[in-house]
């Protein structure tokens, strides 16, 4: 997997959670957002309850509440689509703020709402914990297909590169005068798009070149074997076993 480096959602610390094995991570958070999108939409206070369990999970795990909201931007296009439901999906109506809204609507945005938000804030801790290259190990770990994790690799890899790249190219163009001001100046940047591509495509075929001349045959060897004891998978295990209670008290209640 050669050298890893953090990425922009890791904070770095030694808690509890930061020192879990990758792959203990990588189930506990799928199986509470499994947890999460089972749960009835009516059951509100069931995803106030997950919102606490995630809280507990940062506060555990060190990292700063603002931290965590800034990077949950990334959800905002969801959240766009999820008050547009309200106007958009038949049925009943009601008044709500002196607008007539649709009733499954309203329950539609809060499903998509509460879920994808819960979704994105596990992801979030994920990340915040854990490194990209110790994700790959893990995914490594859970027997993820060779091929898929070694395209993940070299995607995280790269995608540095390629920006790099484009930020040099883009002070080339800064350096002769130019600067992208309006409908005029698209056939430049679809230009610089294509350069880029053809860059980067070349790159790729030059770097495939090295790794078959070094005796890459399909597959990476696995330097670090991460493993994990049972200590660690009990302790993994809480996050995603609570979450489950409260699904089935949301079924049942």
């Amino acid at each position: 997997m050669g050298a890893g480096h953090a990425h922009a959602l890791y904070r770095h610390g030694h808690s509890p959670v930061h020192r879990l094995p990758p792959h203990c991570k990588l189930v506990a958070v799928l199986c509470f957002v499994v947890a999460v999108v089972s749960t009835p939409r009516e059951a509100m206070w069931a995803f106030a309850l997950y919102a606490a369990l995630l809280a507990g999970a940062a506060a555990l795990a060190r990292v700063p509440a603002g931290f965590l909201l800034k990077r949950l931007v990334i959800e905002v296009p969801f959240v766009a689509f999820a008050l547009l439901m309200p106007f958009v999906v038949p049925g009943e109506r009601t008044e709500l703020l002196g607008l007539s809204v649709s009733v499954p609507g309203l329950w539609g945005a809060w499903n998509v709402l509460a879920k994808g938000t819960l979704g994105v804030a596990a992801s979030v801790l994920l990340a915040s914990t854990t490194e990209l290259r110790s994700l790959l190990l893990g995914l490594q770990r859970l027997k993820l297909p060779p091929l898929l994790v070694q395209i993940a690799s070299f995607m995280l890899r790269y995608g540095d590169v390629i920006t790099d790249e484009l930020r040099r190219m883009s002070i080339a163009r800064r350096s002769r005068g130019f600067e992208a001001r309006g409908i005029r100046h698209w056939g430049v940047l679809a230009k610089t798009a294509g350069a880029l591509f053809i860059r980067s495509y070349e790159r790729g075929e030059r770097v495939h070149l090295a790794m078959i001349s070094r005796g890459y045959t399909g597959t990476m060897p696995v330097i670090d074997e991460v493993t994990a004891s049972r200590a660690q998978w009990a302790y993994a295990s809480v996050l995603p076993l609570l979450a489950l209670g409260v699904c089935l008290l949301g079924w049942t209640v």
